[in-house]
Order: C-alpha cells, then structure tokens, then sequence
C-alpha cells in the first residue's frame, strides 16, 4: 500500500510517500506561511517525480496538530478532499508524535515543543520504547515558565526539540538545565512511517472522522467571545 503523507502544522509544507519498501519520495518546502499556494503542486511534483499515479494511494496519513491554525487547515483540507475523491482511508497523527519519533533514539526524556504564538507553546513529553517512543505526559499549551515549571517537576535528563524550543531557547535553558538541539519541524518521512505501521494493523478512519489537535480555541473564535463580554 502506497500511503501519502502531509504535513502542514508548522512553517513547513512537507509531503512524502511510501509504503512497505520505507519512504521513497519527500518534499519539504519553508516559504513563511504560503501553505495554500505551496501544498498542492509540492504533492505534484513529488508524484510525478516518483513516477506514481494519484489512483495508486492506498491511504493518505495527515498532522492533524497542533501547530499553526491556518496550515493545519489547508493540509486538513487538502488530504479529506483527496481521500474522499479516492475513496481512501485515512490515518491522522500529531505534530508532537512526529517530532519526538525524529529522536526517538535519545536516551533522554524527548519534549517536541512546538511555537504556538501569542508567547505560548505547545509540548508533550516522551520515553524510548522498543521500535520508537512513548508518550508519558499529556499534550498542553501555555506560556514558556509553565513548560519550565513542568520540567523541574519531572526532573529528569530532557531534550527539547521543535520550533518553540528553539525560539524560547534561552528562556528555557535560563530556567531548567537540558539539551535543546534537534529537528525543528515535523517530518513528512516520519509521517508516513509511523502511519505505515498503523496501515499495517488496518489502524485508520474515513476522512470525515479526522480531527485536528487544537488545545486552544482558534484565534476567531478567542476574539469573537471579547467581543461578545464587551459592554
């Protein structure tokens, strides 16, 4: 089964494809937040390079978040249109899943900690297993002192990774000692590794079943309930 992976959660639009024989084809592309224009001829170009047809797909694997909410909705968007349009199933992992099975051969608790704006982040805490990671703490969002505050409470040996790591560095590290290094965003190989082994045990849902990884309300709802409590 060949599967399609699309990965829009960040500044970066990456797309790969692959199946039993490993991933055989990636594109990623960071052109600031011009997903719309970006996503559709990236799987183009891609497949053409590959040489594979788009009835070829057996199943189309999405970052269903959290991340950006602009880019998670045009990836959402594109992969249910297509899925639909194949009569494909679909496989939905989190942009938080993906980055810690980047380094997934630390021996260190791995935390994917992902920009979420407005001087928040998104992160979640993981553990090598045998054959990849395991999550051991909940996906959340908040300001950069609360990950510190979550951090010192765990006390242990951690590597933070992603795009927020990487610009609240020196706030992290001025409030917890650990290694910050590694991807910054998502992989769209990774994507689809992970959804190959899900394929595998027939893991997957119909396109109108997958759901995005908010863990905050989208900015227009936010300003629409000000708006509302305003006298």
């Amino acid at each position: 089964m060949l599967i399609l992976g699309i990965e829009t959660a960040t500044e970066q639009v990456g797309v790969a494809l692959g199946g039993h024989e490993g991933v055989i084809a990636s594109f990623e592309v960071v052109r600031g937040r011009r997903h719309a224009e970006t996503l559709v001829p990236s799987i183009q170009f891609m497949l053409r390079q590959a040489d594979v047809e788009l009835d070829e797909l057996g199943c189309i694997a999405v970052d269903v978040g959290p991340g950006l909410f602009t880019g998670m909705r045009v990836g959402l968007a594109s992969a249910k249109a297509l899925a639909q349009a194949l009569r494909i199933p679909m496989i939905g992992i989190t942009s938080l899943d993906l980055l810690a099975f980047a380094s997934r051969h630390s021996d260190r608790v791995v935390v994917p900690v992902i920009d979420a704006r407005k001087s928040e982040v998104f992160w979640a805490m993981y553990r090598q297993v045998p054959g990849g990671v395991q999550r051991v703490s909940e996906p959340a969002v908040g300001p950069v002192d609360e990950l510190v505050a979550d951090l010192l409470a765990r006390s242990q040996d951690a590597l933070c990774i992603g795009d927020g790591a990487a610009r609240y560095r020196d706030e992290i590290l001025e409030g917890y000692h650990c290694e910050v290094s590694g991807p910054v965003h998502p992989s769209a190989a990774a994507l689809v590794e992970l959804a190959h082994a899900r394929a595998l045990r027939e893991d997957w849902v119909r396109p109108n079943e997958i759901e995005p990884v908010y863990l905050r309300a989208p900015d227009a709802q936010i300003n629409w309930s000000v708006r509302e409590v305003r006298p």
